[in-house]
């Protein structure tokens, strides 16, 4: 029989194994660590028989309490529309003066819209609607195509410059670049619309350049922004005498958009939204307008 060698300090038995001097105690596994371990695994023998778990070719073990979570989201989804639907039915059926006039169902509409537009508009204009470089404000109450909700809801549905047979049209011509003016004309004209929103411009120095540009502007500009340059909400052409511009209000970047040209493109959201949801958005970019200080 072999002799069991003892650790001196310890007392326990050793394996017999030795590193380097040092001796491999044979201590046991602790308790706690053994039951840890009894307990996991009879628990996961047991989940395997009460919940989905194997897959079995083309289908998979169902499990004894029948939990599906496809199932569980559906039945959430079905809930969430049920909830949803007191008030979605009243937004694609009530008139827009109607829906206004709630206040505890447009705190519904700015909840919801601002999600829906974080969603689907935010990339272009903003999480805040104070648009961009290229990109209107929607926030200033200044509009190309009119504020109304009716209106901001035309516009999602069939787009600008889109394929949809409704689509909004706009473009401004490329006047200098396919030499419908000469450069001279182009700096005139740019100079006489810089003059409308920058009153200081109106120097003796500049008031020639200005004249010229005024007469360019009348023959050239006005069937489409009008003879006092204020736009025409029918053609989507913005008023050239106020504050707000979506390409730039200096005197290069006008002359720019004068000589190339500007056309914009809104996407058409009538395939992508539900009607709900657009008439939902139509009343939340809207409400940002109407909402500024």
């Amino acid at each position: 029989m072999a002799e069991v060698e003892r650790d001196p300090f310890t007392g326990r038995e050793t394996t017999g194994h030795e590193w380097n001097g040092i001796k491999e105690l044979d201590t046991p596994i602790p308790r706690g660590v053994l039951m840890f371990l009894i307990v996991t695994h009879v628990w996961a023998i047991l989940w395997w028989f009460l919940v989905p778990s194997w897959p079995l070719g083309s289908t998979y073990t169902r499990g004894i309490l029948g939990v599906d979570q496809r199932t569980t989201v559906e039945a959430r989804v079905v809930e969430g529309q049920q909830q949803r639907s007191a008030w979605t039915s009243r937004i694609e059926t009530e008139p827009y003066d109607v829906i206004l006039a709630d206040e505890a169902l447009m705190e519904t509409v700015r909840a919801t819209g601002r999600q829906l537009f974080g969603d689907n508009c935010a990339a272009c204009h903003g999480r805040d609607g104070k648009g961009g470089a290229n990109y209107p404000d929607l926030t200033d109450d200044d509009w190309l195509w009119g504020g109304g909700p009716e209106l901001i809801e035309q516009t999602m549905r069939v787009g600008i410059n889109t394929r949809h047979p409704e689509t909004r049209i706009a473009q401004m011509p490329a006047f200098g670049r396919d030499e419908m003016l000469d450069a001279s004309q182009v700096r005139n004209v740019a100079a006489y619309v810089y003059s409308l929103s920058h009153p200081d411009y109106s120097t003796s120095a500049n008031l020639d350049r200005i004249s010229a540009g005024r007469e360019v502007f009348v023959t050239t500009c006005a069937a489409c922004h009008g003879e006092n340059a204020e736009g025409n909400r029918d053609v989507g052409a913005p008023n050239l005498t106020d504050a707000y511009w979506i390409y730039g209000a200096d005197l290069d970047t006008i002359i720019a958009s004068v000589h190339g040209g500007r056309q914009g493109h809104m996407p058409t959201w009538d395939e992508r939204l539900t009607p709900a949801e657009i008439r939902t958005l139509a009343l939340y970019v809207h409400d940002l307008g109407t909402q500024q200080p």
